[in-house]
């Protein structure tokens, strides 16, 4: 994991980096099947690096086919955290609804404060903890398809076993979303291209995770 860190300059190494970013971004304007496209050029990026090549994989709508599953378990577990934090928050709304028909009662109202804030706290942590243990959902999606990928205990498993590279990961893929949003600050639309860049550091992240939790060779 010593190279992680060089998730940063990777996707720049090639001549043709710009345009392929350019590329990549403008289709992820297209909605789902952009996503879904990037999600397996991101993929197409990480099965070069493993071949040792270096730099970005073509940009074009050809890893449609690559990236379904993945994009199909990483929508499952969003929906997981959106439903827990769901559960929770509903209540408060309710709360809310019936304490406005009146006067409130300020017990019952902080109540529903504090089950809002606990709601969107959920969201928080469970989006942190799916970083963490991405690296293992790519992994094990490819590895065992849609199936593999949603097989929670041992996906969280893998990442347990792997704790520092899982930890280094997960902190190496909060910086490529910090990268990805930067486009929102410079320009709206620019987002589209540094989401692009994002997903090429994710390669290189998942690729240097996969080479720090292989079992090291008896000498």
């Amino acid at each position: 994991m010593e190279r992680v860190t060089e998730a940063f300059a990777w996707p720049a190494r090639n001549a043709q980096w710009v345009s392929k970013i350019v590329v990549i971004g403008l289709i992820l304007l297209i909605p789902i099947v952009g996503t879904i496209n990037g999600i397996g050029w991101m993929l197409a990026a990480l099965e070069r690096l493993r071949g040792g090549q270096d730099g970005l994989p073509p940009a074009n709508l050809g890893y449609l086919g690559r990236g379904w599953r993945l994009f199909l378990v990483a929508v499952v577990y969003g929906l997981a955290i959106g439903v827990i934090a769901g559960l929770v928050y509903l209540p408060a709304v309710l709360i809310f609804i019936h304490e406005g028909r009146g006067s409130a009662n300020a017990a019952a109202v902080s109540g529903a404060v504090l089950l809002s804030l606990l709601s969107f706290s959920l969201v928080t942590l469970g989006t942190l903890a799916l970083n963490f243990v991405l690296p293992s959902i790519v992994l094990a999606t490819e590895r065992g398809g849609i199936g593999g990928g949603l097989r929670l205990l041992e996906v969280v498993g893998a990442a347990r076993a792997s704790l520092a590279a899982s930890l280094v990961a997960g902190l190496m893929l909060i910086a490529a979303s910090f990268v990805g949003s930067i486009g929102i600050v410079v320009c709206g639309v620019g987002v589209l291209f540094s989401t692009a860049y994002s997903l090429a550091m994710q390669a290189w992240i998942v690729h240097c995770f996969e080479q720090g939790s292989r079992p090291a060779r008896a000498a």
